[in-house]
């Protein structure tokens, strides 16, 4: 059994009720089929309900009224979500009328569903952009205590078994923050190993990425690195992580104990963060493309309750394991 597989046994077995906010979306549709027949998760549409049921019928769906569908309009709870989303946002100037309306927007609603209780992740994107996903989820359901910053995580799957654990690695920022601060990027570090833990199932070995290796070379960048390894340290004793690490220093057993001897990390890494979003980003998608690799993300990591981002050219492949991989997280 793959990871995936093993993701989707999980989730099958903890049910939880994840939240599609895009619930009149095609490809968002025909994964909630699929999720809804291998009873991966209790899923929540949101969107016009005759849409929905004229909408299954014309894609051939035969499971979508297993799910819960909410009209954002006519929705019976909307008071007690805009008065939710008013008790939140009231000191940012947000009047009732305001949040009666926002509680309209199946992004808003989504959310509002999380916090409230009512659902315990969302997976939204499909057809909106990550600042519109994110926007919400931050003034709604808002950080772990402790984190202030949201970054995004890929699960990579690579040909070569040696690396990481028998070839999965997980890499970080990819998705997010353009250049986090050391403080930043220590707590991108702890929540990507919290990230690892909970989907890996194994144990993070924490590598942070530069072009430097135990002061090869002298630079402002090296030392933000440095100073973001001393910081996560801070926040999680108990971690393992070093830096700063070059990639092969990280990943290659020779060459981490050449550049790294006495490191418990060093040719052993199966957690990759990225000094910057540049580099996270870029490097991610050469070993997918060059590297043959599967690449499964972005996992959003750091919010309070589970809420993901999809591509808007993602696949209904994509949503389905999206979805599995969210109730993971809310399982914990």
């Amino acid at each position: 059994m793959n990871l995936i597989q093993s993701l989707v046994a999980r989730a099958q077995a903890n049910r939880k009720r994840i939240v599609l906010p895009e619930g009149n979306e095609e490809r968002t549709m025909k994964a909630a089929d699929r999720l809804l027949a291998d009873k991966v998760a209790d899923i929540i549409l949101i969107g016009n309900p005759a849409e929905i049921k004229d909408l299954a019928s014309k894609f051939g769906l035969k499971n979508i009224d297993q799910a819960t569908i909410i009209d954002p309009v006519a929705n019976a709870k909307k008071e007690v979500y805009a008065n939710l989303l008013y008790e939140l946002r009231k000191n940012k100037g947000m009047t009732i009328e305001q949040a009666l309306k926002l509680a309209e927007d199946p992004l808003y609603l989504g959310c509002l569903l999380i916090k409230n209780g009512d659902a315990d992740g969302e997976i939204a994107g499909a057809r909106n952009t990550t600042g519109d996903v994110l926007r919400p989820a931050l003034q709604i359901i808002k950080t772990l205590p402790g984190i202030s910053v949201v970054s995004g995580a890929f699960l990579m799957f690579v040909q070569d078994a040696k690396y990481g654990d028998d070839g999965i690695l997980v890499f970080a920022d990819c998705a997010v923050m353009p250049n986090p601060s050391a403080k930043e990027l220590a707590e991108i570090a702890v929540v990507t190993a919290k990230t690892a833990r909970a989907l890996v199932g194994a144990e993070p070995r924490v590598a942070m990425l530069s072009f430097s290796t135990k002061g090869s070379a002298k630079h402002e960048l090296v030392d933000k690195v440095v100073e973001a390894t001393r910081l996560a340290k801070e926040l999680n004793p108990d971690l393992q992580i070093d830096g700063e690490l070059q990639a092969d220093a990280a990943l290659v057993p020779s060459v981490g104990q050449s550049k790294a001897p006495g490191s418990a990390v060093a040719g052993k890494a199966n957690v990759l963060v990225f000094p910057n979003l540049e580099c996270g980003n870029i490097s991610y998608k050469l070993v997918q493309r060059l590297g043959n690799a599967e690449a499964v993300g972005p996992i959003l990591q750091g919010m309070a309750a589970p809420v993901n981002d999809l591509s808007r050219g993602c696949s209904v492949d994509d949503i389905y394991k999206m979805v599995a991989i969210c109730a993971n997280q809310a399982i914990g």
